[in-house]
């Protein structure tokens, strides 16, 4: 199979007429558009570093164009599906990434020298991590930021960040300072001061948006005003690495090293496939972050291996074992569905994985699913078993291991961005094209509520579709997720977290 090859030179504009559909076959060389003028090479590398490593550079700086290339096929695949849900912004401009047609990139040397440089410049940065100052690199690559303290805000908070793990994350970019943590209007933040405005450059560039923990705990970066911290403790709200004398006053004590060391064995306390992917935390450090915020109440049960959810107060008239699959399905791959035989208001459910249940349980407990507030706990049982053969329990037990319809099974699947809370406002995609506004308000009605408002995307094939409640949306979701339009198209629903 032959390599189509890009060569810069000047006639670039001809060549890149046909690089605007949007998805191509998946390629490691990604195709950058719509970039404000000003930006920079280092700028559009960053974009890549997260998902692995960036190979090759070529700005189009005329047409506000670039290409990347990354060392991988799967790495650029994730990258594409991360900014498809994602949308990515340099310069508070939105940007568009898709693949290219082309499979790698050869560029001509004299041109392409500078941006050669900085992809060295910014490689030798991510393998060493050492801090920069004073080298010539800091200033041909990265312009100089304002501050070398960074405010950080994290969203989507499922598990708890303590200090300890927001300094093993940033200490990859340079030394890091200080740290003092707070909750300022219900949001967990963090100034972080590092030794070089550079190295908080780098680390906003590569984090921001990212998330700590598998679809969730995002990162949201800014410089701050200040540009030196004064911590008074240190503690596990704040900490001054350059003067370890300080005293922790009246916070909590840091976590116990004893404690943390006993943690650091307990491996599989959050060892869930896939769980920590984002950012690649080690175990040892999600359990002392786990335990630092009491999350670890039942000895012997560890939150990560706990796969199975207790339910209760279902309306047993109404609850099937598919309705459960359908609703618990948005925030993890139900496996299992067992609804009790001699207490036909509560259920098993049974997740992939632990992270899965305790995102179900944040998210569903408390709902109305069939006119009852329902009850979401994880259970003492490990698995959920399965009737003995030729033993006809009432269709009270079903085993969803093959479904086809897992959100979750696809590792990158753009579905990990996209876990909210039930909300009234529903998305909705896989729409046919002969389907219109009309028919999905009647098709949404009919599902026993009231339809508030519809928009549709620009290609049609999505929409957002708001109910008058929350429990009205997770009616429509249970009844019309999977649901048959027409032409080989199954509608999917899912929560937004927009509103109309």
């Amino acid at each position: 199979m032959t390599s189509m090859v890009v060569t810069a030179n000047g006639n670039d504009s001809k060549k890149f007429k046909g690089e605007d559909k949007m998805d191509g076959a998946p390629s490691r060389v990604l195709h950058i558009r719509k970039l404000p003028g000003e930006v920079t090479e280092t700028e559009v590398i960053a974009l890549g570093l997260p998902f692995g490593k960036v190979t090759n550079i070529l700005m189009l700086k005329g047409k506000n164009q670039a290409f990347l290339e990354l060392a991988t096929e799967e790495a650029a695949i994730t990258m594409v599906n991360y900014y498809s849900a994602v949308t990515p912004h340099l310069r508070n401009q939105p940007i568009y990434i898709q693949y290219s047609n082309h499979k790698e990139l050869k560029t001509d040397n004299t041109l392409n020298q500078r941006a050669q440089a900085v992809l060295q410049a910014v490689t030798a940065v991510q393998t060493a991590s050492t801090p920069l100052s004073g080298t010539t690199v800091s200033e041909s690559a990265v312009t100089p930021a304002q501050s070398p303290v960074l405010r950080i805000i994290i969203d989507n908070m499922y598990y708890p960040v303590t200090l300890d793990v927001l300094h093993q994350i940033f200490s990859k970019f340079g030394a890091v300072l200080k740290i003092i943590t707070f909750t300022k209007n219900n949001q967990f933040q963090a100034l972080l001061q590092y030794g070089d405005p550079v190295n908080a450059q780098q680390a906003k560039l590569a984090l921001d948006g990212q998330n700590i923990y598998n679809a969730c705990c995002t990162l949201r970066i800014d410089f701050s005003k200040l540009v030196n911290l004064n911590v008074k403790y240190n503690n596990d709200k704040s900490r001054d690495y350059t003067r370890p004398d300080l005293p922790s006053g009246d916070g909590q004590p840091a976590l116990d090293p004893a404690i943390a060391a006993a943690f650091a064995k307990e491996t599989s306390l959050l060892a869930v496939p896939g769980a920590l992917s984002p950012l690649a935390i080690p175990n040892a450090a999600a359990a002392a972050a786990a335990a630092a915020a009491g999350r670890v109440g039942m000895p012997g049960v560890s939150a990560g291996g706990n796969t199975v959810l207790l339910v209760s107060n279902l309306n047993e008239e109404m609850v099937t074992p598919q309705s459960l699959f359908t609703l618990f399905g948005v925030y993890g791959d139900v496996q299992r569905v067992k609804i009790l035989y001699n207490k036909k208001d509560s259920a098993l459910i049974q997740m992939a994985d632990g992270n899965q249940s305790q995102l179900a349980m944040n998210h569903l407990n408390g709902q109305k699913m069939y006119g009852k507030i329902i009850r979401v706990t994880l259970s003492k049982h490990q698995t959920v078993q399965l009737p003995r053969e030729g033993l006809d329990d009432q269709g009270l037990t079903k085993d969803f291991g093959n479904s086809p319809l897992h959100r979750f099974k696809k590792p990158g699947s753009k579905n990990f961005q996209n876990i909210f809370p039930p909300s009234a406002t529903l998305h909705l995609s896989n729409i046919p094209p002969s389907v219109a506004e009309e028919d999905l308000r009647t098709l949404f009605a009919n599902t026993g509520g009231t339809v508030k408002a519809f928009k549709f995307f620009q290609d049609h094939k999505m929409a957002l579709l708001q109910m008058a409640t929350v429990e009205e949306a997770i009616q429509a979701l249970i009844d019309l997720h999977n649901y048959n339009l027409g032409e080989n198209h199954h509608l999917r629903v899912s929560f937004s977290k927009s509103t109309i």
